[in-house]
Formats: C-alpha cells, sequence, structure tokens
C-alpha cells in the first residue's frame, strides 16, 4: 500500500498531484475545543508561494477549504478535511515531455513503480504537493503554542557560500544561475525552542530518527544532521560531549537537544540539505526505447527553493513534535 500517511497520533495523509484539479488532506489527532487561526493558516502558506525572484513563475492562490472537523471555528476533535484547488496550471508546457523521462526525476521511478506516470508536472512528486504539508503544519504549530513549543528556521548555505557571512557571493551565484537557466541548492536549519524532556521512542521511533524521515520525505532534500552533525564526527570524545550544569541543563549543545533517540529539554537542532532542483532550462532525456534527446524544460520551476523550503522543514518539523506529544499522553 502506498504510504501517503505521516504520524500516527498526530497525523496527515495527503493526496494530489501538480497539475490535478486540486490537492488536500486529513488531519488526524488534533485536539477538540481549539480555535482555528486562519491567518496563521494563511501566513503559513504565503511563505510557501513564488515570492523570491529564484522561485518559480508559477502562483497559485491557494484559498483553503475546510471541509470537516471544524465548527464555527472551533475544533471537533474528529478528522480535519481540507481542499486546495489548482487553477495556475499550464498542462501544454509538457507536451514535449509526455513520452520522455527526465533525468534526475521521478518520472521513470513512478513509471518502473506503477506502469504509468503523470504526464505534467511531476505528478506526485512535484513539490506542489508540500501545500498541504503547511496547511497541517500551521495546524501542527497551533497546537504546539499550547506548550509554548516555537520553531524558526534560516538558510545558512546556498551552493558553496555560507549565506550568513558570504550573502553577496550567493546572490550572485543565484543571478549567475537563474540566467543561465540553471540551479543551486544550500541547507536550511531548523530550530524547536520548549520541547518537553523525554520525547520520543526507543531504537526504531527515536525523535532523531523520525525527524530525519519527515525531512527526507521533502522533495530535493538529500541529507539530515541532527546537532553538529559531521562536525561532531570529526572530533575527540572529550571535545563533543554536553557537559552538564546542576540544573540538568548542558554547557553545549553538539548533540541538538536529542539523546538516545529522546529529547533532553535542550533546544531541538537540526540541518537539511537540499540538491539543486533538477528541471534546469536544457536537459538530456530519454525515451522507453532508450534513445536520448537534448530538449528545452519549459515548465516553471525553481532556481532555488530553499527561500520556499523553510516553511515546509518548519511544517514538518511540527507534525513531527505533536506526534511525540500525542503519543506521551
Amino acid at each position: 500500500m502506498s504510504n501517503n500517511t505521516f504520524g500516527k497520533s498526530f497525523s496527515l495523509t495527503t493526496f494530489g498531484e501538480s497539475h490535478s484539479n486540486c490537492l488536500g488532506g486529513i488531519i488526524e489527532g488534533f485536539p477538540a475545543n481549539l480555535k482555528i487561526d486562519y491567518a496563521l493558516i494563511e501566513s503559513e502558506l504565503e511563505k510557501r508561494k513564488s515570492s523570491s525572484a529564484y522561485s518559480t513563475p508559477r502562483v497559485e492562490e491557494d484559498k483553503v477549504v475546510f471541509i470537516s472537523g471544524i465548527e464555527n471555528n472551533i475544533s471537533l476533535g474528529t478528522p480535519i478535511a481540507f481542499l486546495i484547488e489548482n487553477k495556475n496550471v499550464k498542462k501544454q508546457d509538457y507536451e514535449n515531455l509526455k513520452t520522455l523521462f527526465r533525468p534526475s526525476h521521478a518520472d521513470y521511478t513512478y513509471f518502473c513503480k506503477y506502469g504509468i506516470n503523470a504526464s505534467s508536472g511531476g505528478g506526485r512528486a512535484s513539490a506542489r504537493e508540500t501545500v498541504c504539508r503547511v496547511v497541517g503544519g500551521s495546524l501542527a504549530k497551533q497546537f504546539l503554542s499550547l506548550y509554548q513549543i516555537n520553531i524558526e528556521s534560516e538558510i545558512t548555505k546556498i551552493g558553496q557560500f555560507d549565506y550568513i557571512t558570504q550573502r553577496n557571493q550567493a546572490e550572485e551565484a543565484l543571478l549567475q544561475a537563474k540566467e543561465n537557466g540553471d540551479s543551486l541548492g544550500g541547507v536550511i536549519k531548523c530550530t524547536i525552542n520548549n520541547v518537553p524532556k523525554g520525547l520520543g521512542e526507543p531504537i526504531f521511533d527515536k525523535l532523531s530518527a523520525l525527524l530525519a524521515q519527515a525531512m527526507i520525505s521533502i522533495p530535493s532534500a538529500k541529507s539530515f544532521e541532527i546537532g553538529d552533525g559531521l562536525e561532531s564526527c570529526k572530533r575527540f570524545g572529550s571535545e563533543d560531549i554536553d557537559h552538564w550544569n546542576q540544573d540538568f541543563t548542558t554547557q553545549t549543545n553538539h548533540c541538538g537537544g536529542v539523546q538516545g533517540g529522546i529529547t533532553n529539554g535542550m533546544d531541538v537542532v537540526f540541518s537539511v540539505g537540499f540538491k539543486p532542483i533538477a528541471s534546469i532550462h536544457r536537459i538530456r532525456a530519454i525515451n522507453p526505447q532508450g534513445e536520448i534527446a537534448e530538449i528545452e524544460n519549459n515548465g516553471r520551476h525553481d532556481c532555488c527553493n530553499l527561500f520556499r523550503a523553510r516553511v515546509v522543514v518548519e511544517s514538518m518539523a511540527a507534525l513531527t513534535i505533536a506526534d511525540f506529544i500525542k503519543r506521551a499522553k
């Protein structure tokens, strides 16, 4: 069975393709009697839209229609279902790709699995799908606000440049990529404040493991590091240990707030690496007969998706923490 659900006690199930009539989802585990903050949902969706000069020119209204689980703006405790209509669809941009598999895309792998793949827009593998994650994440954030849990993200790297200390060089590289019909990836760092101690399960459902699953499920995500990640692997143990303070906080947070897969009360800190978008202007595609041809990729794509991906990272983090809080009850 295809797995389109994330979470156990607080879960999000999504459906829809990039160019289908609509996308949508079902959220289960959201508590009853909470007032829904629609303004927060709209502001989160705005962050995912094409607001950067390096984002796709496809602009969708992204108006959410809730069809169950809410009455008079108050949650009922039953499944919350929602729909988001696709209005700015241009299937004609993919006419030259109908019988071709693009390199480094999911066209071929979906075909191998299902014997068919969406003829336009990347189908279910498109980042368009993440709009549902943002709706789910915005509701998860509202649930987490009951525990004063806050989630923040920042871009730390674009291409080979540190986006904090080398902003000008990064912007120049982005401009060059856009002019050349190319793309750039990078890294997003995320920090979760006020996480309760003791969240996470031993062995296979470690909080760090589920966070990794959540992040790597995002389109174009290629790496996940908790705490100092690979930098920790380069140190002596004496350098990497997080020594205690008498109040059970730690003097450092190399572990990223997770020990043995369970939160220790420090901030949960992790980073997600995103590869450059494979949908560049000119690509070498292949047909089912194994014939390769260089063609123009006419679809509307991001030059760099990091600016839009931040809220998706935060949303998946919110869904993960919300699920573990519900499990702990």
